[in-house]
């Protein structure tokens, strides 16, 4: 069953009037193009307006203006991009309906991948804390060429700020309701006339915003997480730079979130946790070695460990005759090793007359994982092992055709190697051969807009299935292919930036996480995951991102996201339904007001759609929106600022579950059940620069 064509016309029609209202604009707009915005995750730095992709990119100003201190803060508005909790924050990310929303026993090999400074955090997103970060990057489609099979979806890529050649310094401290604190410093300056250097430090503390009765305790779903970067940047001369990193992450939050009764109030006698500690360090090497050729390489070695727990009956022991108590928890330990090597063309080493820019690019990835379960339904502990070996090489070719016109050609090879061991004496291993392109045409209509078209297949690798209860026929899944089909336009001019995509993409052996939940005769369910292929689905939609200084006072943004989806001839899933964590719309409107005498304020809208919570039961989520502010005033190197977050007070559900009851109270009747993001905050934040 295909994507009904009357359907389909609605976002191609929006595209386009779209489209014909920046041309008309285009007419009577100055030439001079606001400030730039370089794209840092592409090979090279790239101008937005020139990028021949769907990209979003959140700057430090923006992030200020949320008080975003971890990415989940920042995804609402950013089109056609969602996440999952199940945890204490966001940590699994989908981009146009696709990713992961969950892990238990089974490995994982990421659809979305999450770069940290170039450091590979993918797959454990509650490192991608937002401590002085200079912009949020997130490429919307396959990246199979730039990034492989981490990338399916796209990538996110969070950049903080480099060592400055000036002594800076900023200190800000910020308080709000459920007991919550933040301190955050930065010191940046020279160490000499070739060497520079900046450290970053921040603390965040809350007792979060749900209550235990059970325990009489307010801070059992808490946050407490410490971040620690320091950078070193080495000029010797014009020609060569060495960046240095080094970044910590103490993650320690509580984790109790569900209710047998959807409220804020849990019962549970054994709350979860949710930690993280990471330590990772990165070289970056740029050499520009002759007048015609730059080699550009990143090193990078990072090691976490996680422990993820919960109370699986929510309640505590006695609540009623049949009642039963067991909790949960995974020990994870992952070691990250990466390198990545560029040879590319200079200014000078254009080949083809000039024309044409070239680049050839190694890649190694080595990946160990560790696990432990301890859980009351095991007789011992469950110990697994899961090591990934990714290898490729890629190029890329960028050719300017005439003065308007530049094709854009790349493809990547990789090896994939995975193997699996446990202590149920199930073991597996796979050695699989992908690869994926992209095709892009780019068309410059006028000094300050442009349109494109691009073709990029991506993929992800196949696996296994670990538990050995499993059927035969669900003991191992197939590699996924994406073709993305997409379209876009830019505009930029002194007072507004533009873009538009519209996209389709066709998804083949769609890898779908699906779950058995098997009752016990004591009342709890256990459950079995396991990953299967779909026969295909495919989706298409619509993303807009624009912003517009309307006049000296005032600015404006607006961002939209339109996303349709569908999977095809599963047992799996809903057959002919919507893909899981994939709203159909999503939205975020905002202003920035310069009040004069000091004073400014910012405010925002951001609204989504309902969407399913799996592949496999009917929860969902509900539609809502949001409305967030902040005033501030601002007087030489200070600033205070009044905020409020979801100042609606709208219950908002980021997780849930369905197909299986969890209360003895009503017999273990079928239910859903679901987690809450967080109500009404109200802050005050301190700033002082120096």
């Amino acid at each position: 069953m295909g994507l009904a064509p009357k359907t389909l016309l609605k976002p191609i029609v929006l595209a386009g009037l779209l489209a014909n209202s920046g041309f008309l604009y285009a007419d009577v707009a100055k030439k001079e193009a606001m400030e730039e915005v370089l794209v840092t995750a592409d090979f090279r730095d790239t101008s937005l307006n020139e990028l021949a992709a769907s990209v979003q990119v959140i700057g430090e100003t923006q992030i200020e203006q949320q008080e975003a201190r971890h990415i989940e803060a920042l995804l609402n508005l950013i089109p056609n991009v969602n996440y999952s909790s199940g945890a204490s924050r966001g940590r699994f990310f989908q981009i146009r309906g696709i990713g992961e929303r969950s892990q238990f026993v089974e490995p994982v090999n990421p659809s979305v991948g999450l770069l940290v400074d170039r450091i590979d955090m993918s797959g454990i997103g509650a490192a991608a804390t937002l401590l002085d970060t200079q912009q949020v990057e997130v490429l919307r489609g396959p990246q199979g060429t730039l990034y492989g099979a981490n990338a399916l979806a796209g990538l996110i890529n969070v950049k903080t700020n480099e060592p400055s050649d000036d002594f800076t310094g900023r200190l800000k401290a910020s308080v709000a309701e459920f007991d919550s604190r933040q301190l955050s410093a930065v010191l940046s300056g020279p160490l000499s006339e070739t060497v520079a250097y900046r450290i970053a430090a921040q603390t965040e503390q809350s007792d979060g915003y749900m209550e235990n009765r059970h325990l009489g305790r307010d801070d059992t779903a808490d946050i407490d997480e410490k971040t620690v970067r320091a950078k070193l940047r080495i000029e010797p001369n014009e020609e060569l730079r060495l960046d240095l990193t080094a970044l910590v992450v103490d993650v320690d939050n509580g984790y109790d979130h569900f209710t047998l009764d959807n409220s804020f109030n849990t019962l549970s006698d054994e709350p979860g946790h949710d930690r993280q500690e990471s330590q990772a360090v990165a070289a970056q090497l740029n050499w520009q070695f002759s007048s015609s050729a730059i080699l550009d390489a990143t090193l990078s070695v990072a090691n976490s460990d996680m422990e993820y727990g919960y109370d699986e009956d929510w309640t505590f022991e006695g609540i009623h005759p049949d009642g039963y108590s067991s909790k949960d928890n995974y020990i994870r330990e992952r070691d990250n090793k990466t390198a990545d090597v560029r040879l590319m063309s200079s200014e000078q080493g254009r080949i083809f007359n000039g024309s044409t820019d070239w680049l050839l690019g190694l890649y190694a990835f080595d990946q160990d994982e560790s696990l432990r379960r301890e859980y009351t339904y095991l007789a011992h502990d469950f110990l697994s092992d899961f090591s990934t070996e990714r290898t490729a090489m890629y190029t890329q070719l960028d050719s300017d055709l005439n003065d308007a016109l530049v094709l854009s050609a790349g493809a990547r090879f990789e090896k994939h190697r995975n193997n699996y061991s446990d202590s149920n004496q199930v073991s597996g291993s796979s050695d699989e051969n992908l690869w994926g392109a992209k095709l892009s045409l780019s068309y410059q209509t006028s000094d300050y807009s442009s349109a494109y078209a691009l073709l990029s297949r991506g993929y992800k690798s196949g696996g296994f299935n670990t538990d050995g209860t499993l059927p035969a026929e669900f003991r191992s899944f197939d590699t996924e292919v994406l073709w993305n089909y997409e379209l876009g336009y830019k505009l930029s001019g002194e007072k507004h930036n533009v873009q538009v995509a519209f996209f389709y993409q066709d998804r083949e052996d769609v890898q779908i996480k699906s779950s058995n939940a098997v009752p016990r005769a004591d009342g709890s369910t256990e459950f079995v995951d396991f990953i299967d292929n779909s026969a295909n689905g495919e989706s298409y939609g619509l993303e807009l991102s624009s912003q517009w200084q309307i006049n000296e006072a005032l600015d404006a943004f607006a961002n939209i996201g339109l996303l349709e989806t569908e999977l095809n001839d599963s047992s799996l899933s809903r057959n002919g339904g919507e893909v899981a964590h994939a709203p159909s719309y999503q939205a975020a409107f905002g202003l920035n007001v310069n009040l004069g005498r000091g004073w400014y304020t910012s405010a925002d809208i951001q609204a989504k759609d309902e969407f399913y919570f799996s592949d496999s039961h009917n929860a969902s989520s509900e539609a809502f929106v949001l409305f967030n502010a902040k005033i501030a005033y601002r007087q030489a190197d200070w600033e205070l600022s009044l905020w409020g977050k979801n100042l609606s007070d709208e219950e908002i559900r980021s997780r849930g579950f369905g197909g299986f009851g969890n209360d003895p109270r009503n017999g273990y009747a079928t239910s859903e059940y679901f987690q809450f993001a967080a109500p009404r905050q109200i802050g005050v934040s301190g700033e002082y620069r120096f």
